[in-house]
């Protein structure tokens, strides 16, 4: 009786595990749309599109307590292209789907990508046409302070792990910035190539922060960039033109999208080579891999979904139906209260 009582209890303990490391909501930016999708990540379906109410929204951000939501509204055109200037960023209240608050940066700045560091519990928002980053308080809604990047159109960022550093992708000038996050400064900017032949725009980084990866958009190739020298280490020649990118937890790997093929790559980091490629809906944009490592979500911009990845069985385990523009990507942790049933 008692061996039952502790294989049934170790049984039950390892089934909340699992349900628990797929608890959450995943948060989809539908440009297209100018919504904010909601989706429940165990049942994998949308559970509300939220209005933005402006033109329009590129990426997302999630506090790290899973109750707010962070929106920057960019504009009505492409990086570096004549449009609408945004200005403001939403804050949005995940649980009752409401803007509860807005960040003004006082002119147009193109606000685009908020990342949150969780080692400074500062929000940091790239505002492109002052070619800097922002940093804002997330409890206050203040903004802090910011740092140049020396380059236009500094689009996308990535944070190093460590806590020391953040790399912006210059569009326009093709280009990494370096920047210290401490002493609020430029420390370089990593030259990829000549404007005139290449454009890069999306940005990630190793796990172990040694490596910076930004694909070219003019031609179907990945730049490997070494954060110890700050220079460009080599290229991975692509099938197709890449796109968003994330290594994947366990650092083996580094997915990337390829939105022309309408595919998901597979990239071994200790060859740099393409082991596999997995067909996915159309227009692949971003990629983010849940808090568990388990599942890769993947945006799909034309077709209005989200795919969602097996990184065990390299298959695709779902289709996720979202909105026009599906784009930028995010992962709100279920609240404890919630978890522990103090919410509904």
């Amino acid at each position: 009786m008692k061996i039952r009582l502790v294989a049934g209890s170790l049984l039950s303990l390892a089934l909340a595990s699992t349900c628990a490391c797929a608890q959450g909501t995943l948060l989809v930016a539908n440009q297209k749309d100018r919504t904010l999708s909601v989706i429940d990540a165990a049942s994998a379906h949308q559970t509300a599109a939220i209005a933005e109410e402006r033109i329009t929204g590129h990426e997302v951000a999630a506090s790290p307590d899973g109750r707010t939501a962070y929106l920057p509204i960019y504009g009505n055109a492409g990086v570096g292209r004549p449009g609408t200037d945004g200005h403001e960023m939403l804050v949005i209240d995940i649980a009752s789907r409401k803007i509860i608050n807005t960040v003004d940066f006082g002119h147009g700045v193109r606000p685009h990508l908020p990342v949150y560091d969780t080692h400074r519990n500062v929000l940091y928002v790239s505002t492109e046409l002052d070619q800097s980053i922002t940093a804002i308080d997330p409890k206050t809604l203040k903004i802090l302070y910011t740092i140049p990047t020396g380059a236009p159109e500094s689009h996308m960022f990535a944070l190093s792990h460590s806590g020391k550093y953040a790399y912006t992708t210059n569009v326009g000038a093709a280009s990494v910035s370096v920047l210290d996050l401490d002493a609020h400064k430029t420390l370089a900017v990593i030259p990829i190539g000549s404007p005139d032949s290449l454009k890069v725009q999306r940005i990630s980084i190793s796990n172990d922060d040694k490596l910076l990866f930004t694909s070219d958009w003019k031609t179907p190739r990945l730049a490997v960039i070494d954060t110890s020298t700050r220079k460009l280490k080599t290229w991975v020649p692509l099938p197709a033109t890449g796109y968003g990118s994330a290594p994947t937890h366990d650092g083996r790997y580094l997915l990337l999208t390829l939105p022309n093929a309408a595919k998901l790559a597979v990239i071994d980091l200790a060859t740099l080579t393409i082991v596999r490629t997995i067909d996915v809906p159309s227009a692949p944009q971003e990629v983010l891999i849940r808090p568990d490592g388990k599942v890769a979500y993947v945006s799909c911009n034309v077709s209005h979904q989200v795919a969602a990845v097996d990184l065990t069985t390299w298959k695709v385990q779902s289709i996720i139906d979202a909105g026009n523009g599906a784009d930028g990507l995010a992962w709100a942790s279920t609240p404890a209260s919630a978890a522990a049933g103090g919410i509904h």
